[in-house]
């Protein structure tokens, strides 16, 4: 305590003023590094049907995409068990290096 009050008046002075130079720079570097993100349009596309069809017609329709969705989910499942057969050689590669 006998340190502190030991202390001039012009050096608890300097001592604020560096903190709010310091305080000032800080706040500059937030403040700047803040900036608006660019706004990207999303673009949904959809299917025009006419109001007429009939049941046969979407039943036909619905076959044909669930073939579509079970292409693409197979071929998902098939990218993912390949990445996952990479992970686990580079894991077992790893373990037998005691890593």
């Amino acid at each position: 305590m006998a340190y502190v009050r030991g202390r001039e008046k012009h050096e608890y002075w300097f001592l604020l003023l560096s903190i709010g130079i310091t305080m000032v720079i800080g706040w500059g570097f937030v403040h700047d590094s803040h900036f608006e993100r660019a706004y990207k349009r999303e673009i949904i596309y959809v299917e025009s049907w006419p109001a007429n069809r009939s049941d046969a017609e979407i039943i036909a329709q619905q076959q044909i995409d669930l073939a579509k969705e079970r292409a693409a989910t197979a071929e998902f499942e098939r990218e993912r068990a390949k990445r996952q057969a990479e992970w686990k050689r580079i894991d077992n590669q790893l373990r037998s290096w005691g890593i």
